[in-house]
């Protein structure tokens, strides 16, 4: 594989990922409906074997309802989550057209990535959010970091195989 197009690849598996991040805040009750009726459900080993979960998962869907019932302003704030996403998945456009030029969006991005282990850790137990869930934010950073670690090595390959750009090259490219 070309080294521009593994650039790309890897940039197009962090931009799928937060475009689901994104589109999935919206709907957050059908969501928490689906997933407490998931850990009901007759097949589910969850009750017996993880009640921690099937209760934090009840607790969730039921303060996602209440407060859509009784507050739903509030889930303005999740639209704009899901629409934060959304707009720096935006970003990663100047990588996938130049990425030598554009590193420093894949590096704006890593650095997101590390934020999420520190938000997690402080705003967790402040939320009162248990551990086990902590861990699953903090993977979204983990997991996340992943493809633009891969991504950033080929553009700083990329960089070494392309010749310097000219004079009368970068007075005519267009950003």
């Amino acid at each position: 594989m070309q080294t521009l197009t593994r650039v790309r690849v890897w940039l197009m598996v962090f931009v799928i990922g937060l475009v689901v991040s994104g589109v999935t805040a919206f709907p957050l009750e059908s969501e928490t409906r689906l997933l407490a009726k998931l850990v009901h459900a007759d097949w589910s080993p969850a009750p017996e074997h993880l009640p921690a979960l099937v209760d934090w998962v009840d607790r969730v869907h039921h303060g996602v309802a209440q407060t859509n019932q009784d507050y739903p302003f509030l889930a303005y704030g999740t639209d704009w989550l899901a629409f934060a996403h959304l707009v720096i998945a935006v970003a990663f456009w100047g990588p996938l057209r130049d990425p030598v030029r554009n590193i420093w969006v894949v590096h704006f991005g890593m650095i997101s990535c590390a934020a999420i282990v520190p938000l997690a850790l402080i705003a967790g137990p402040i939320r009162g959010i248990p551990w086990g869930w902590q861990l699953v934010d903090i993977s979204f950073g983990v997991v996340g970091v992943i493809p633009l670690i891969f991504a950033e090595r080929a553009i700083r390959r990329l960089a070494t195989e392309a010749p310097p750009p000219t004079p009368a090259a970068v007075a005519t490219s267009s950003i």
